[in-house]
């Protein structure tokens, strides 16, 4: 027995499912929970959780799903193709109600939500492709209708999903429907000016789904229930729509960026930086980091260093990255401090107390 100690492992989807059965109190999980975070001199709310994997059978659940809906892609599109989409979103739902609702296992939920949703969406806009005939070469203005079309079934998609599993990706999915949605009603309108609209309504829809996150995020402060993981994939949704949105306004993949911009991408990614502190979210800081890189290694570049641009460029923002993980929450108690009032309504950055 000796040899076996230290082997068990627990997710927090183990902890989760034993409060749901009445194997443990709440109370007791959430003791754990502090217990486990003050041995690793790190406040819960640090650890960031969120549900992957419960065990390596996800992983091989879910090699088994995609092989299983990509074959009944290919059966249904040899009798029609719309019947593709059809048949990955039958199978999706139908294994949900085993591996999602009955055995809660992560990954392939995950993977069977964007199934269902998917297949809903694609089965609307092949539908479309067809009836228009392969070889017609659509408007761009009918192109946005059908993206519109198609985005508006997989919103309704993600929304049926989530009445019936609840799996936590499910509400950043419809958000993101929902911004294509947007996006594509902006380009049906004004579609000679679709291209320079693009990116200022991506940014502002990145920043709406960033407060919805937040609203969700303020929810649960102390990050002990699901909402803490809907909150978790809707940063991760809006991340990279206010950050790519906003680089892309400044040009910075649009030829050689001087000195100029690139200092005001590295402000913005202080700025990013600051924001992800105060949130205790890591996500704007992974999406910003290929343009950082750029900028950081164009200003490498100018000052002369040539050959070693990108290496020099890796080592700082590697080091800068792997001090605020290691300073994470002085960092934060900094930030957080200098918001005030406003401060105190985000999750906590004390080290919780046994």
């Amino acid at each position: 027995m000796a040899e076996q100690e230290g082997t068990a492992m627990y997710s927090e989807s183990d902890i989760d499912g034993a409060v749901a059965a009445g194997a443990i109190s709440p109370a007791a999980a959430a003791a754990f929970r502090d217990h486990v975070a003050a041995a690793h001199r790190a406040p819960a709310v640090d650890e960031e959780h969120f549900r992957l994997l419960t065990g390596f059978n996800d992983i091989f659940v879910s090699i088994a799903v995609v092989l299983l809906l990509a074959a009944v892609e290919q059966i249904g599109q040899r009798i029609a193709v719309p019947l593709g989409g059809v048949a990955v979103a039958v199978t999706a739902w139908a294994l949900a109600t085993f591996f999602t609702a009955r055995r809660r296992m992560a990954l392939p939920s995950i993977i069977l939500l964007l199934a269902f949703v998917g297949g809903c969406a694609g089965t609307v806009a092949s539908g479309w492709i067809q009836a228009i005939g392969s070889d017609a070469q659509p408007s761009p203005q009918l192109q946005a209708l059908i993206g519109a079309g198609t985005a508006t079934v997989g919103a309704v998609a993600a929304n049926l999903h989530w009445r019936r599993f609840a799996v936590p990706i499910t509400v950043a999915a419809g958000a993101v429907t929902l911004v294509g949605l947007l996006v594509a009603l902006v380009a049906a309108a004004m579609p000679d000016l679709a291209n320079k609209l693009v990116w200022p309504v991506l940014l502002i829809a990145g920043a709406g789904v960033f407060a919805v996150a937040m609203r969700w995020d303020l929810s649960d402060r102390e990050r002990r229930t699901r909402r803490s993981d809907v909150a978790f994939w809707l940063h991760l949704a809006a991340a990279p729509m206010i950050a790519h949105s906003t680089f892309q306004m400044l040009g910075v993949f649009n030829g050689d960026i001087g000195w100029p911009v690139a200092l005001v991408v590295l402000a913005l990614y202080v700025a990013f930086a600051f924001v992800a502190l105060a949130v205790d979210r890591r996500a704007l800081l992974v999406s910003g980091l290929v343009y950082v890189l750029y900028a950081l290694y164009a200003l490498f570049r100018s000052a002369g260093a040539v050959e070693l641009g990108a290496s020099l460029t890796a080592l700082v923002i590697g080091s800068a990255l792997l001090i605020m993980s290691a300073f994470w929450q002085p960092m934060r108690r900094a930030a957080v401090a200098r918001l005030g009032a406003m401060g105190r309504r985000l999750p906590p950055v004390a080290l919780a107390t046994a």
